[in-house]
């Protein structure tokens, strides 16, 4: 039985990923919605999906959540970042000049503009491949290079290689999802991915945190 909260603070696209969490979880589980740090306390697995630009990211983070206690959460049950929630997780984004993220994994949040050539479109907006760099129990019967759905205009460049779930190229090679103990994040979204998404939701409710 899993007790899953998708964290609403005002920049997630929550209603999609509830409705892709509810049709796979089963009769047992409970997927709710909520802003509240007693309910995410209480609850089993966290998904954090987020859009938009980091420094107003971690703003309603502070807004509707204690950011403190909020990564001492993070750290101690299974965790799922979507999208934004992958990139807030690291030390500092480009974003609106320059912004501090959690820093609960070491690397930056860029952008592909000037990085890439002018006749790949930002925002990266589409189906790609995702190239599977480490086993991980999300990958659970999902094939290596299998297609998922990306949205963004940011990429994350982190330190440590060896926290690298798997690779993306779309004018340059970047990491499109990330792994730190309890912690799972990815750059596209699965809610949005058709069979490989739900499948890798639901490997992560089944997944109780351990590698």
């Amino acid at each position: 039985m899993a007790d899953i909260v998708i964290i609403d603070y005002g920049m997630g696209n929550v209603h999609s990923v509830f409705k892709a969490l509810d049709k796979i979880a089963d009769k047992r589980s409970h997927v709710k919605i909520s802003n509240s740090l007693e309910e995410i306390k209480k609850s089993s697995h966290i998904v954090f999906p987020g859009q938009g630009a980091a420094s107003e990211c971690m703003l309603n983070i502070s807004r509707y959540l204690d950011v403190t206690e909020f990564k001492k959460i993070i750290n101690k049950k299974p965790f799922l970042g979507i999208c934004m929630g992958l990139q807030v997780l690291m030390t500092a984004s480009e974003e609106n000049n320059g912004a501090d993220c959690l820093d609960i994994i070491d690397g930056r949040v860029c952008s592909f503009e000037n990085r890439i050539q002018d006749n790949y479109k930002i925002p990266h907006m589409g189906w790609s491949e995702v190239m599977q760099t480490h086993e991980h129990p999300i990958w659970n019967n999902i094939p290596d290079k299998s297609f998922f759905y990306f949205v963004h205009s940011y990429f994350v460049d982190i330190n440590e290689q060896d926290n690298i779930l798997s690779k993306t190229s779309y004018g340059l090679e970047f990491t499109s999802s990330l792994f730190k103990n309890n912690i799972v994040a990815v750059q596209f979204h699965p809610e949005k991915s058709s069979s490989n998404g739900l499948r890798l939701l639901e490997n992560f409710i089944k997944w109780d945190g351990q590698i």
